[in-house]
Order: structure tokens, then sequence, then C-alpha cells
């Protein structure tokens, strides 16, 4: 199976300078096809090598808005081509994987190969608020595209294992995730943990923190309530954990992110193999509302419905 990687060789995140290499491309690409190392040791950048790889798939095309990383990037990994556009890139190939590149406006590029009816997964946040994030969901389901789109603590081993263990600590009422950075494009990590737990079903968000230390109530249909922290970095140190607070029992898990892009890809390759999704893709979208809902909410001093945020 032959991949089209997109956006994979630099990273540019807000007014930060722009970064050569990328955490997510490069493992991604390692996972996949390996890494020489000594190509690797040649240049300055960031480079995560995997540590387990996914057989019967290979990168076969590249594209970056940088070229000359691109180029590293294809040589240090034994990519074939370096695509001179991102549509390029999606052309003759099996499977589109879309990378984080720090813009958080990635799923731009998954226009084109879901018209073409190439399967697609798009690297986390799918969008920066929910009505672009069902633009991309719905457009997927018109073409009936496979498209994915998740952060990659979905599917870490210590998450589902907590979901497994539900029955057992609840009924959950209340539970509450953590995690650093910007609310919607570092806070998906901690929602996801919930969802990969839970399932989706927000109607609401309300915000009662401050700028940068947001405290995030997000009521669910089942009358769950779940507390998502996230502070930024001048406030709080980054790191993911979730609490579960059941009628039985407690459960709070930091999980284990060893490997965790090879259980995402893993997912995902799955899921084109054998064409069941792992959830629906409304869920995904969903989650970024709420996200988004609770960005609002902060700005607005209220509390925000997620259909408010998604136009219904």
């Amino acid at each position: 199976m032959n991949i089209g990687l997109i956006s994979a060789a630099t990273y540019k995140y807000g007014d930060a300078p722009a970064r050569n290499g990328s955490n997510h491309g490069t493992a991604f690409a390692s996972t996949f096809n390996g890494f020489d190392e000594a190509e690797v040791k040649k240049h300055e950048w960031t480079f995560v090598r995997a540590q387990e790889t996914i057989e019967g798939a290979k990168v076969t095309k590249v594209w970056d808005r940088d070229k000359f990383w691109a180029e590293r990037l294809a040589k240090a990994c034994s990519i074939p081509t370096v695509a001179d556009t991102p549509e390029e890139c999606a052309d003759g190939v099996d499977v589109v994987i879309i990378v984080d590149d720090g813009s958080g406006e990635q799923s731009k590029y998954a226009a084109h190969p879901l018209k073409n009816g190439i399967p697609v997964f798009c690297d986390k946040p799918l969008a920066m608020t929910g009505r672009k994030a069902k633009a991309v969901a719905d457009l997927a389901k018109q073409t009936g595209t496979p498209f994915m789109s998740s952060s990659s603590l979905r599917f870490v081993p210590d998450i589902l294992n907590l979901k497994e263990q539900v029955s057992e600590i609840g009924p959950v009422r209340l539970a509450q995730t953590i995690c650093g950075n910007e609310l919607v494009y570092y806070g998906i990590h901690a929602l996801s943990m919930a969802y990969a737990v839970f399932g989706g079903g927000a109607v609401s968000a309300v915000n009662v923190g401050q700028p940068g230390m947001n405290i995030v109530r997000i009521r669910f249909d089942d009358h769950r309530d779940v507390v998502l922290m996230v502070g930024e970095r001048e406030w709080m140190r980054a790191g993911y954990q979730i609490s579960l607070f059941g009628q039985k029992a407690w459960a709070t898990v930091k999980p284990d992110l060893k490997n965790l892009y090879w259980y995402l890809l893993k997912e995902f390759m799955n899921y084109v193999k054998t064409g069941k999704e792992p959830y629906p893709i409304d869920q995904e979208v969903e989650l970024i509302a709420a996200l988004e809902a609770g960005k609002i909410s902060l700005k607005e001093n209220r509390e925000v419905e997620i259909a408010e945020v998604l136009g219904g």
C-alpha cells in the first residue's frame, strides 16, 4: 500500500519560528519506512525515530512547503518521490496522511484526495472551529471516502484499558482531564481521552477559568460532566491525565506515551483495510466544537451550547 505524506518535514506554530523537521511527520514516516541513522545525524532538525514499524505499507511520496527539508526527510526515510504540490503528493497513491504542521489548517489538503476517492487521515486538530471541522467531515461523507482524524491519545493502551474499567468504577458521572497549552490545539488531547472512554454526546460548555488557565465544564446528554483543565506554558507544566470518579471507585491515569503514533496509525490502516470506522467522524467534529465552545464561554462569560457552535 502506497502512502502520500503531506506537510511532513517542517513545523510552525503561532508566532514561533519555523522548525526544521517535525515531531509527527518524522515519526509517521519512520513508522512505515524506518530510517537511516547516518542521514538523520547529518542535520540539525527535529526527528522522532519510531521504535515500532507497520508492515504492508510504505510512504512513497512526501510533500512539504519547504522542499529542502522534504528532500532531507525523503533521504532519511527512503521515500522515492518528493512532490512539488500537495495535490501531486495525493495522486497515484492508495492512502493520504496529512500531518499536523502547526497551522491548525492542514485539513485544507484533504479535499483533493477525498474527491478522488483516496482514504485520508488528517492529523489533529481536524480544524480550529467546529464549523470548519464539519465542512471537511461533510465532504468525506458526500464522497463516501474513508476519512479519520484523531489525537493519538485516543488509542494508547492505558486509555483503552481505562475504558474497560468503567463498569467496575461506575456509573461515572464526573470526570476530569488535564493537559497543557492552548485550549483547542492541545486541549484536544485531554478531551480525546474522555471521548475514548465515554464516547460523545456533548451538549454545552462553560469556562470558569482565566485567559491561559482554562477550567471548562463540558456537559453531556447522559448527565455526565467532564471538567477539562488546560493551562498554557507560563502557568503550568505540560502533561496528560484523566480521572474518573465513579459510585464504586475512582481511577486516575497518566498515560504511557510510548509508541503512541504507532497505535494511531495502526488504527487508521486497519480502518482502510476493513472499512470499519473506529468511531464516527461526527464525534471528532463535536469534540472540536466543544473545545471551541469553551473558548467562546471564557470570552463571553456564559454557557455555550454545542449546537450553537455548529450552527444548529
